[in-house]
């Protein structure tokens, strides 16, 4: 086996790691905890299924694989759930690091392709990052509608903290962060998201 086989085989088998990466989302239907592979996957499917409501034409390939990479770096990193503000101070610094030593596996050229499509994302400043922090933000939230809020009041999380959270979602899609209100309004009118005080 050549090197560079045997460097793309070693990333396969260490990104196996992130289905042991668990969030707080559950599943709908009030099942388990979702873990990182199962929430990438379904981004980068949902991606797919919606593009046309995107804001503007995206290039859906690069979107999908966004989608599917940009939760690698929890392998190392952990999951840090969007409303806990403790970890949430240090998860730039834990992801940067984890990104050198998870990508580095790579031959160089495909290294430096995904920590590109990953700086992207991040970054949020292009159409593709846009659309794909929208269903990351999307993801969520419906399977947390699906399980009538409890993920958001087992941590009790805010009307100002959902919004602040899900008002990105209108960079990358008027017509989702619509269905976002609306879930949100629900939401709130069930008591299931805490007021602020």
């Amino acid at each position: 086996m050549d090197d560079r086989l045997k460097k793309q085989l070693n990333f396969i088998l260490e990104i196996d790691k992130l289905k042991n990466v668990f969030r707080q989302t559950h599943l709908s239907g009030k099942g388990r905890n979702e873990n990182d592979a199962e929430h990438s996957w379904h981004m980068a499917v949902m991606a797919f299924l919606l593009k046309e409501y995107s804001n503007e034409q995206v290039d859906i390939s690069k979107v999908m694989l966004m989608c599917l990479i940009h939760d690698i770096v929890e392998i190392d990193a952990g999951d840090t759930y969007a409303y806990d503000n403790k970890k949430l101070k240090s998860q730039s610094e834990r992801e940067q690091k984890a990104k050198m030593r998870l990508f580095s596996i790579l031959p160089d050229d495909q290294r430096a392709e995904l920590i590109e499509l990953f700086d992207e994302f991040e970054a949020n400043n292009t159409v593709e990052s846009k659309f794909a922090h929208a269903m990351d933000n999307f993801q969520p939230l419906i399977l947390n509608n699906s399980n009538n809020g409890g993920d958001w009041r087992e941590h009790n999380v805010t009307i100002s903290q959902i919004y602040k959270r899900q008002n990105m979602t209108k960079s990358g899609s008027d017509v989702l962060f619509e269905v976002t209100d609306n879930i949100i309004k629900e939401n709130i009118k069930k008591g299931n998201l805490a007021t602020d005080e």
